[in-house]
């Protein structure tokens, strides 16, 4: 239907669908003098509100290509994605991103950093530094407002930018491997702190990460992408109950979610 639809250039409201996003045949293809390199072929998916989807696959397989689409970052090379029934063709407001790198001002307080989206924004005062000070608080980052970023570690400049993407109350989310440079407890911890930011905030998130475990305790739902160019291979709902914690991965279930999502990449080699 929605392929027809943006064909015609119409698209449906939100108050006609139950979905947040709607990604409907999305393939993307970079130019390389040899006939172009397809990356991504032909990815449909929708999303719930408050719904938390993980998308993994093998390295090279456009899974940042495909949420850089999903943030109007980039555009693809046929297929559309409807975000609050509008197509999406540039960033948006209500859109989040949250970057590998934390890519913080590094002249900037962590406060000052957080705040910098509603400033670029023209606003100012008083609204602006409570809901600076209650996001510093729900990311646990309390005592540090007035910490510059070469003073922290690499897990609480991730918060910091995780606290500047929620700044402007975004419907949808958007993680690019966000723990990705972290060490193995730090990583755990912060997927336990990023289960706790999302209960609270309840916003819709989309996120790449490369563990398969991160995955199953962290989504409701997970994409599997093939190898280049990228195919959804799986589409797999989580059922674990919440709220998860990491001694989940020791379970019999978790194991099951676990071999069925790696046998549905190695199928794909």
């Amino acid at each position: 239907m929605y392929k027809l639809l943006s064909q015609m250039n119409i698209y449906p409201k939100m108050t006609d669908i139950s979905e947040i996003l709607i990604a409907s045949d999305i393939s993307k293809s970079f130019p390389n003098g040899n006939g172009g390199l397809s990356v991504l072929e032909d990815v449909s998916f929708s999303l719930d509100s408050q719904e938390f989807l993980c998308i993994v696959g093998p390295s090279g397989c456009g899974k940042t290509t495909l949420l850089k689409i999903l943030a109007g970052l980039m555009i693809p090379s046929e297929g559309d994605v409807i975000f609050e029934g509008e197509r999406v063709i540039r960033p948006r407001r209500r859109i989040g991103f949250v970057f590998q790198e934390a890519n913080l001002m590094p002249w900037r307080t962590v406060e000052d950093n957080i705040s910098l989206p509603l400033e670029l924004q023209g606003q100012n005062g008083s609204e602006v530094h409570t809901k600076t000070t209650d996001l510093i608080e729900l990311v646990g980052l309390s005592s540090f407002e007035k910490t510059y970023p070469r003073d922290l570690s690499g897990g609480m400049a991730q918060r910091v930018a995780i606290a500047r993407a929620l700044i402007h109350d975004p419907d949808l989310l958007l993680l690019d491997e966000p723990f990705g440079a972290l060490d193995a407890l730090t990583r755990e911890r912060m997927a336990t702190e990023l289960m706790r930011i999302w209960g609270a905030q309840k916003v819709t998130v989309v996120m790449v990460t490369h563990s398969i475990s991160e995955a199953i305790l962290l989504a409701d739902r997970i994409l599997v992408l093939s190898p280049r160019p990228g195919k959804v291979t799986l589409d797999l709902p989580i059922s674990l109950t919440r709220p998860r914690d990491l001694s989940m991965a020791h379970t019999k279930e978790f194991g099951k979610l676990a071999s069925r999502i790696r046998a549905a990449i190695a199928n794909e080699e």
